[in-house]
């Protein structure tokens, strides 16, 4: 069977806003006058709540990594507790991965956001049930891009590795497909933006609209 691996934060949906509202909430409860910003620093929090907190600490020269880990699991918490307040799927993204189904593709998520907090979003947003498989940060003892949990996402589904792709927004995923020696396409509307083409990857969209040619050229 053939399918569609996709990451979640920054390819499926924004969900900037309420990642760094949950880190500037950890800012200030810890007294610091670190603040990120929605727009600005969307790419970071699309790699994770430690990076935003590093940047945020450094940012007003209060840098340390045990605050960093102590607060960790908090600002994981804060982020649970208000996960869809500004998070919004990209337009088209949920017809177009539908339109895959339809043509007989498996579709599944291989996301570096928890297990977890990935369920109870998809939820909320009502797509759950569309993916037929989901591996989260902390699925499997790694993650991406360590090809494990790809491969692994794609057994579940049922799916054959050598007749898969991924779909994804950052480095992370573009190192991971290549590690599973499988092709990557690469979104433009994320916060990087052009810049994805820089990674080389053997596709790459700038609206899901595309996404179903992409997918068909590159996987047989």
């Amino acid at each position: 069977m053939r399918s569609v691996i996709f990451d979640l934060d920054g390819t499926l949906a924004d969900t900037s806003g309420d990642l760094i509202a949950a880190a500037n909430w950890c800012f200030s409860e810890m007294g610091s006058e670190a603040r990120l910003d929605p727009m600005r620093d969307a790419a970071t929090s699309f790699r994770g709540a430690r990076a935003m907190l590093k940047l945020g600490l450094e940012r007003a020269d209060a840098f340390d990594a045990e605050t960093v880990e102590l607060w960790y699991p908090r600002l994981l918490t804060a982020y649970g507790d208000a996960i869809d307040v500004h998070t919004r799927l990209y337009p088209g993204a949920i017809e177009a991965v539908e339109a895959l189904r339809r043509d007989g593709w498996r579709v599944g998520i291989c996301t570096n956001k928890p297990e977890g907090l990935a369920e109870t979003l998809l939820q909320k947003l009502g797509v759950r049930d569309i993916f037929g498989a989901l591996i989260g940060a902390d699925t499997l003892p790694v993650r991406k891009p360590d090809p494990l949990p790809y491969t692994e996402v794609v057994a579940r589904l049922g799916g054959a590795v050598g007749r898969s792709c991924l779909v994804g927004d950052t480095d992370t995923d573009r190192q991971t497909a290549a590690a599973a020696k499988v092709p990557c396409i690469l979104v433009t509307f994320g916060p990087d933006g052009e810049a994805v083409r820089d990674l080389a990857p053997e596709g790459v969209i700038g609206h899901f609209e595309e996404l179903q040619g992409e997918v068909a050229r590159l996987v047989s």
